[in-house]
This record gives C-alpha cells, sequence and structure tokens, in this order.
C-alpha cells in the first residue's frame, strides 16, 4: 500500500517536469502573445481541476481498470460535452430557443493534463487536471487523483510559467486565468454506497459534509496564495435522485432525502465560506455555482426544458439504468437530449449546456452563480 500510495504521489510530479524544457532565460510576455491589457480583465485560460463532471476517463490512468462506479463513459463522446468546456468554448447546437448557442470565453480546448506533448503553448492555453471519480479525501488504495494530487499538479503547472515567463508575467498570467472548481460528488457516492475510505465510520453525515466543506475552502485559499484571483466553484447535484440512488429507495419515491440533504448541507456551507473568502481575501473572485438548484428546477419542471426523462439513465442497465453503467456507447438510448441523466451519476450533454447557458448568462435559469455571473467574472478586473 505504501509503494502505491509513492507512486501515485511522486508520477504526476515526474511526469510535468519532464514534459517542459527549462529554458536559460524567460520567454517574452511579447514572445508568448499576453499583452498587459489582455492580462488585466479578459480571462486568458482556464484550468480545471475536478471529478466526472469535468473529465470522461480520458485524463484519469488505467480508469478502464481501476473504475468503481461501473461507468466506462462517464459522457457522451468527450469532454467538450462537459459544463467548464462549454463555458470555454461553445455551447452545444441543440434546436432549444432558450439556449445561448454563443461563443462564451472563447477560450481554446483545455486539454487533459496526461495528454500534454510538452509545450509551454500548450500550457498557456490551459490544462485540465480533473480525474473521473476524483475525491476530496483521499480513499487508501485508489489509482485516480485526489483534490490534492491535482492541486499540486496546478501548482507545479504556475511554477513552470514561472520559470518560461518570469515570475511577474507568469503571475499576472495567473490571477487574469480562470480556475474552475468541481469535488464533492465522488466522496458522497463512496460514502453511502461503498465507504472504501473507512472516513464514514468515524464521524457523522453531517461531520462528513463540513469536513468536506472545510478541504474545498482550504483549497480555494491555496490557490489564492499561488496567485489565482477568479475561481469558479460547483456544488455537487442532487445524488439522492441520480439513478444508481434511486436503487436504494422505493419505487414510489422520486429522489433519496437521506441523500439530498447531507449534499445541500455540504453545498450550503461551501458557499457560506466562499462569501467569507471573498470578503477577508483583496482581489479575490470567488463564485459558488448552484448545481443542485439547478438539477431540482429541472427535475421539478423538466417539460420546460424538453426534458421528458429525469429518473432513467440514457446510457446503463436494469432498474433506472443504475444497475449497471455505461459499459459502451452503443447501449446508449437513441436520443440523450430527452433525458436528464447520462449514466448512473452524470447528467446528459443537454442539460450541461443549460447549465453552462445559465451559469454564463443568468439564462435560462437566474442566480444559479453567486454572486455573479460566469460572464461578469470574465470581465472583472483585478
Amino acid at each position: 500500500m505504501a509503494i502505491r500510495n509513492w507512486v501515485n504521489d511522486i508520477v504526476p510530479s515526474l511526469m510535468i517536469l519532464m514534459m517542459i524544457p527549462i529554458r536559460n532565460c524567460p520567454v517574452s510576455a511579447m514572445e508568448m502573445g499576453l499583452s498587459s491589457d489582455l492580462m488585466s480583465s479578459a480571462v486568458t485560460a482556464m484550468y480545471v481541476l475536478g471529478d466526472s463532471s469535468v473529465d470522461c476517463g480520458d485524463n484519469t490512468p488505467f480508469y478502464s481498470l481501476s473504475h468503481r462506479n461501473l461507468s466506462l463513459f462517464p459522457c457522451n463522446g468527450s469532454d467538450t460535452t462537459l459544463l467548464p468546456q462549454l463555458l470555454g468554448t461553445l455551447s452545444l447546437s441543440l434546436s432549444l430557443p432558450f439556449l445561448n448557442l454563443t461563443k462564451k470565453m472563447g477560450l481554446p480546448y483545455t486539454i487533459p493534463f496526461y495528454s500534454q506533448n510538452g509545450s509551454i503553448h500548450e500550457i498557456l492555453g490551459g490544462v485540465n487536471f480533473g480525474s473521473a471519480e476524483a475525491t476530496i479525501l483521499y480513499p487508501d488504495g485508489r489509482s485516480y487523483q485526489s483534490l490534492n494530487q491535482q492541486l499540486r499538479q496546478a501548482f507545479e503547472t504556475i511554477q513552470l510559467l514561472q520559470l518560461q515567463l518570469g515570475e511577474e508575467t507568469a503571475n499576472n498570467f495567473v490571477k487574469s486565468s480562470l480556475f474552475y472548481l468541481s469535488f464533492g460528488k465522488d466522496d458522497f457516492i463512496d460514502h453511502f454506497l461503498n465507504n472504501s475510505s473507512g472516513i464514514g465510520v468515524n464521524y457523522s453525515g453531517s461531520e462528513f459534509s463540513h469536513i468536506l466543506a472545510r478541504q474545498m475552502t482550504n483549497a480555494i485559499r491555496n490557490l489564492y496564495a499561488n496567485n489565482v484571483r477568479k475561481i469558479v466553484c460547483a456544488g455537487v447535484l442532487p445524488l439522492g435522485c441520480a439513478p444508481r440512488i434511486l436503487l436504494k429507495s422505493d419505487n414510489s419515491s422520486d429522489c433519496l432525502d437521506e441523500v439530498n440533504m447531507l449534499v445541500l448541507e455540504y453545498n450550503r456551507e461551501l458557499e457560506e465560506n466562499i462569501v467569507a473568502v471573498n470578503a477577508e481575501l483583496p482581489g479575490a473572485h470567488i463564485i459558488y455555482c448552484d448545481a443542485y438548484r439547478a438539477i431540482m428546477e429541472f427535475i421539478n419542471n423538466p417539460k420546460a426544458y424538453g426534458i421528458e426523462d429525469v429518473k432513467n439513465a440514457c446510457c446503463g442497465l436494469g432498474r433506472y439504468g443504475g444497475v449497471s453503467g455505461c459499459l459502451s456507447i452503443e447501449m446508449a438510448c437513441p436520443d440523450a437530449s430527452t433525458r436528464l441523466w447520462w449514466d448512473l451519476y452524470n447528467p446528459t450533454p443537454t442539460v450541461d449546456s443549460l447549465l453552462a447557458d445559465s451559469a454564463w448568462s443568468g439564462q435560462p435559469l437566474a442566480d444559479i452563480c453567486r454572486p455573479i455571473t460566469v460572464q461578469q467574472l470574465r470581465s472583472s478586473s483585478l
């Protein structure tokens, strides 16, 4: 076990250090096309940390061998259909009148951490450190990256930017970049279904939610200490309504309230902490995006958003499609756009697009991201 954990800790550090050559002198901002005006307002790049809400498994080494939640395909297609990529580039071309089908931040595709080719230009375009099934806490024996492992990769990337660009230019670049965080889902899944980490034995559900919120708040503070100023932090969606969790409820129940109450407790504390950090740290622009409230709106008023089925996974087997996850894209339903859930726990591209548009502009759902929209965060001055 000690050897396995040592490998998990050291391999990512070695990989990123080997991927980018060291230059004897920093690259100038002008050489990299980074003007002072650009780095003082608009988002210059996006860096993503999280779980399967930001990664389809491509950025998780040996995912097909080590996954625990029985979905080899936790999204339909690629990371481009997931919320952070939709915010960074272009929302899906869906024939729904309320969708804002416009380019958002106009950023390049945020490449997975493990697919980098060593180019400083790639890092400047943004990196996705996210890993499907990643957790805030670190369960022993799992091979995918935890929050702390992804933070370490992000901090090492910042150090390499400082080495390549010079400290002042790199720090300004990082300040103008957006960091997107989406964790917690898999911690709750493990807590309710597996408890393989053993953490749940020592703490009540309420204490567990508090620990998760505190760890995420510490992560935000650590990012700020590394010159990150623009942060989007997504809450956990209502897992008690997800197909896999519904298996634990009776047939008459729409959602498992026990699960949703603890998720809500985590989300509320996380948002309260973000409000406090915004007030405390000079120049911090941190917004909380309420995925829980958005998904519940779709569940309660599905027809208003073109959704026909809010219980059954598009890609899965058994009751609610929650017994076995998406083992092959070919087993997916004919039209994912009519479903809320793609697999055991993840929403469909249609829902992610609705979330992205709401997070960006407040339409069709207002105040999903608070205290400002992602569009307002993009243009906020440092």
